[in-house]
């Protein structure tokens, strides 16, 4: 399981009873067969801002309304993933009282024999936060990042920090190798700064703004579209999905019709903040700093026992893998072998594996492009990035592709006629044995409430259900969110916090289904190269050999 901050209220396992209760609940759902979703029937027409009797409005985001079962399901994810309770921010914004990496510390607990580890052990460490003034923190909701690694054997796993709401954390690392282990924590943000960034996503879902060209003859207009758009005298297009009820508003154009969108693009974003919350974001300050030890910062990990029980990588706090000689080694599940290109042609071969997403997924495809000697990108005359893209290998029948998914995405000009949503690419796929689905989308939903996300979530997991009930054998598998490099600005519309958010409410909306997670968030947390939305090469070769393992099992490079 990927390392989180866990404790949300006072009770410290309160988070962990509600997280098996959100799954058993889903697996209820599912076998009551109550997830079947019918969406309203919305064309794309001209409406005034005051929403419709069927619209709830919550402040300026519109949400069609859920059956009683997907409400509740909504409302027991967000509960699970609520974060711990953020102070208040001083008037005039001061640094003074709010988390200090610099003057935080770690200390390394004694193990159960002393001290003395052995592969297999569980490794904690407390963590306490100070403030600027030297002064001990009495409150959580510090995003803090920890891991446990060895750089010579380049070895690494993510640990589990546990939040105990009074200004001290635990982190918790499976002991998984022999010898020199070294323990790294990292304060990501403040508790003061999710106090911002929760704000922002609540008040301001509208910062990352996107526009529509209209054009008919030699006549065009802009307007400005989003999923949440301000109330104003003005009249709206309302093109919500006719099939999955994903909604997608623009205002209307002053002399054309709403049926003359041609295109979408991403205009800006707006840095609306307080004065002085930029204080809050400080690389080498407060953002994504290392918080150092008192005392030793490492152990050595000793052979395991005879007789010693064997880390069970199901319990709640347990990594789904770890990196041993710069080699992602799953815990549990499908055993991650080593492909080379010819190992990688045999795998797929007489196989289509379709991708869908963002970027992050697109990444995956240009791999296959420049490892796979065969494989020949069709030119399908479509503007890089957006695609939508297409490789073959005729000799090996390996057919790959790649779509974006639908509004919000933040790229240059597209086509309306690409602007597809996952659901609706599935329920059109031609699937079966043979065919390969791979899903990743996050990284352009982290300016909004989390409603919206879990409802996209929610319409792509009944078109997964519906694909494998029609089409037994399809293979799906899905990428999960990852950590990336942070500055202001990339902080106040992706944060790491709002793509953890993501990836906790990605994992609980998939559990228990026939679909196969790469944990792109543990990867990317565990590994010693620096964090980026497109991680390098070596962990993109891990993140491949997970898929082909899945794909293939067993088999070897």
């Amino acid at each position: 399981m990927t390392m989180r901050t866990t404790c949300c209220t006072r009770r410290p396992y309160h988070s962990i009873f509600l997280f098996v209760a959100v799954f058993a609940l889903i697996s209820v759902l599912r076998h009551m067969d109550v997830l079947q979703f019918h969406p309203k029937v919305n064309a794309t027409i001209i409406i005034p801002r005051v929403s419709p009797h069927h619209i709830v409005n919550r402040n300026f985001c519109t949400f069609q309304p859920l059956s009683l079962q997907d409400a509740l399901e909504e409302r027991l994810i967000l509960d699970s993933i609520a974060w711990p309770e953020t102070p208040l921010l001083p008037s005039p914004i001061s640094l003074e009282q709010t988390t200090d990496p610099a003057h935080s510390t770690f200390t390394i607990l004694p193990g159960r024999k002393g001290g003395q580890w052995h592969v297999g052990d569980q490794l904690e460490v407390m963590i306490q936060t100070f403030d600027f003034q030297g002064r001990p923190k009495k409150s959580g909701g510090d995003f803090i990042t920890a891991r446990l690694h060895n750089r010579k054997l380049e070895a690494g796993v993510a640990g589990q920090v546990v939040d105990h709401l009074n200004g001290s954390y635990s982190a918790v690392f499976s002991l998984l190798w022999k010898g020199d282990a070294q323990v790294e924590v990292t304060l990501v943000h403040p508790s003061e700064a999710v106090t911002v960034l929760n704000r922002l996503n609540r008040e301001q879902p509208d910062r990352t703004y996107f526009k529509s060209l209209y054009r008919s003859g030699s006549f065009s207009e802009t307007t400005i579209c989003n999923v949440c758009l301000r109330p104003t005298q003005q009249l709206l297009c309302n093109y919500t999905d006719l099939r999955t009820g994903e909604p997608w508003f623009c205002y209307k154009p002053k002399n054309l019709s709403c049926d003359t969108r041609i295109n979408h693009f991403r205009v800006a974003f707006k840095q609306n903040i307080i004065s002085k919350e930029e204080k809050l974001f400080q690389s080498a300050v407060n953002l994504k700093v290392p918080i150092q030890a008192t005392g030793p910062s490492n152990v050595a990990g000793l052979p395991k026992e005879h007789g010693q029980l064997k880390v069970n990588s199901s319990s709640v706090t347990g990594p789904s893998g770890y990196y041993y000689q710069g080699v992602w080694r799953a815990l549990g599940g499908t055993t991650v072998s080593q492909f080379n290109s010819s190992a990688i042609t045999q795998c797929l071969k007489g196989k289509a594996v379709h991708m869908y997403g963002d970027s992050t997924v697109r990444q995956w495809f240009e791999f296959l492009n420049a490892v796979l000697p065969g494989l020949k990108e069709f030119d399908l005359h479509n503007r890089k990035p957006v695609g939508p893209f297409m490789s073959l290998d005729y000799e090996n029948n390996i057919l790959v592709t790649y779509r974006c998914h639908g509004p919000p995405i933040h790229w240059i000009t597209i086509p309306t006629r690409e602007l597809r949503y996952i659901a609706n690419e599935l329920d059109d796929l031609n699937a079966g044995p043979n065919t390969v689905v791979v899903l990743s989308i996050w990284a352009h939903i982290t300016t909004y409430p989390m409603e919206i996300y879990i409802r996209r979530l929610q319409s792509i997991r009944r078109a997964v259900v519906r694909l494998l009930d029609t089409n037994p054998g399809t293979m799906v598998i899905i990428r999960t969110a990852n950590s990336r490099a942070l500055s202001l600005q990339v902080s106040l519309t992706n944060s790491d916090w709002y793509s953890l958010q993501c990836d906790k409410v990605l994992k609980a909306m998939f559990k228990g289904l026939n679909v196969h997670l790469i944990d792109a968030w543990e990867m990317t947390l565990a590994h010693h190269l620096p964090h980026d939305i497109h991680p390098p090469p070596p962990i993109i070769r891990n993140m491949m050999n997970c898929l082909f393992s899945y794909i293939c099992p067993q088999k070897h490079g």
